[in-house]
């Protein structure tokens, strides 16, 4: 147990910053013989001495700048600690959970983020990178805070947030492309195409997928990206992911005489959106101010 209290701490600082007793009492109301005793009390305790004369003023031994310094880290964490429990008490959430579907901009995610945790600094942030009827599993089961979705969720209302452009791609030496002609649904089918598996565990989908003759399904968005990037199959991506790589010629648009192009909306649905906490609505306003802020850029 120590035997320091902050009080004495703080008392200690107080005196270091404004050069004596005096004016540190004036400053923080507190008569100068009660800061003698509290700093006296301190030396005696931790049987060191802290401070040492100059002339009318008072300045740190070498002993007392290092335990001083330490004293500082430990009183700024007891006043995060105190201002974490007094958010805790307005109703302020401990945590926030996202789950936000895989296809959502990346780049407005954190900045999001970013902006939120500007915000909030010790809220913690469980974010899920869920597809398809993996978020809005979360939801029914009352594990996500708020959820971005580009599906319906029965019983539930959401908000639309953002358009995302799916397109058909492939790299530029992929054999769909050797044809050299407008491609359709048969062409496609001879060829491997990648999907991304839905994270549900009870209800899951095979949205976008053809049957193809040959498919080949990864767990994240990413890894589907790589192996289109790498030639070795085709896919519909989302172009917010995937714009640098068509840019280079990386990746470049499958040529198809109709369905070339979809467009998904993704909405934010709340958990409850009457019960959530201010974190939780912070979070969502961060959310629509990032992709209001990329979709202008």
């Amino acid at each position: 147990m120590s035997r320091v209290t902050l009080a004495q701490w703080r008392m200690l600082a107080a005196v270091v910053e404004h050069g004596g007793f005096a004016r540190a009492a004036e400053a923080i109301h507190k008569s100068p013989s009660t800061l003698n005793h509290a700093v006296h009390k301190l030396e005696e305790q931790l049987g060191v001495q802290v401070l040492e004369p100059v002339g009318r003023q008072v300045r740190l031994t070498e002993a007392g700048e290092m335990l001083l310094r330490r004293a500082h880290q430990l009183l700024e964490s007891a006043e995060a600690l105190e201002d974490v429990a007094g958010r805790l008490a307005a109703g302020l959430e401990a945590e926030v959970v996202l789950a936000v579907d895989q296809i959502f901009p990346s780049g407005a995610l954190a900045q999001a983020l970013n902006r939120f945790s500007a915000a909030f600094p010790y809220v913690q942030v469980q974010l899920h990178e869920t597809v398809l009827n993996g978020g809005i599993e979360m939801l029914y089961d009352g594990r996500a805070d708020l959820t971005l979705t580009g599906l319906a969720a029965q019983g539930f209302l959401g908000d639309p947030l953002v358009q995302v452009r799916f397109i058909a791609v492939a790299h530029p030496d992929h054999a769909l492309h050797a044809l050299g002609r407008e491609l359709d649904l048969r062409d496609l089918l001879r060829h491997r195409q990648m999907v991304v598996r839905d994270s549900a565990q009870r209800q899951s989908m095979d949205a976008g997928w053809l049957k193809a003759e040959q498919r080949w399904t990864v767990s994240h968005l990413e890894t589907s990206i790589d192996m289109v990037r790498r030639g070795l199959a085709f896919a519909w991506l989302p172009e917010t992911r995937i714009q640098a790589e068509l840019e280079r010629g990386v990746l470049v648009p499958l040529p198809l005489a109709a369905g070339g192009n979809r467009e998904v909306s993704i909405q934010m649905i709340y958990r409850d959106r009457d019960r959530a906490g201010p974190a939780t609505h912070a979070m969502a306003e961060a959310l629509k101010a990032a992709v209001s802020e990329q979709c202008t850029a």
